[in-house]
């Protein structure tokens, strides 16, 4: 497996989470900010990451920022509003990247996982591709808020290929699964 492209910075589910936080939505951000988005419109002007061309690479610190100072800006601001515009901006930043890596590689399967998986938005906007031909694979929404239930599976799957490690193994929090 080749990585493409990575975050410089908060993870897009990091992003969710502080801006539900800041909104007063509470945690965990991804499924409230998806709710209340459903409620209102994406109007809201929003600044997109940019990097070189060849890069697949994405950052959400300025969207992020970019939220919570209209927030403090204007406490009155359109909450759903906001929830929409910013859900629609990390969504197509996320789909900007994964076009590139399609026409960059030719890959025909996509996999969308975490627990952002679960955001309706971004499932709908991945289940497009396969009107492109792309096969996209994603979990049951009742595997994608639980990251123990994703690593209890991933590990499952090594344990019956025959991976198996002893007692003494150490927490890798970086550890590639293969």
């Amino acid at each position: 497996m080749k990585c493409y492209g990575r975050t410089r910075d908060d993870a897009i589910g990091e992003a969710f989470d502080k801006v539900a936080r800041v909104v007063g939505l509470g945690y965990p951000g991804g499924p409230k900010v998806d709710k209340l988005a459903k409620e209102g419109k994406a109007n809201i002007e929003l600044p997109r990451t940019h990097f070189a061309e060849e890069t697949m690479d994405f950052s959400f610190s300025g969207i992020k920022t970019a939220v919570i100072n209209l927030h403090h800006k204007n406490p009155n601001i359109n909450k759903a509003d906001l929830c929409a515009s910013f859900q629609k901006n990390v969504t197509d930043t996320l789909m900007e990247n994964v076009l590139k890596a399609i026409e960059k590689t030719g890959i025909k399967k996509i996999s969308l996982a975490g627990g952002v998986s679960a955001n309706s938005y971004i499932r709908k906007r991945f289940k497009e591709l396969e009107q492109q031909g792309i096969k996209v694979y994603m979990p049951d929404l009742k595997l994608c808020t639980d990251n123990a239930a994703m690593i209890a599976s991933a590990g499952y799957y090594n344990f019956i290929k025959g991976n198996k490690n002893g007692l003494e193994l150490n927490a890798i929090p970086n550890l590639k699964l293969r």
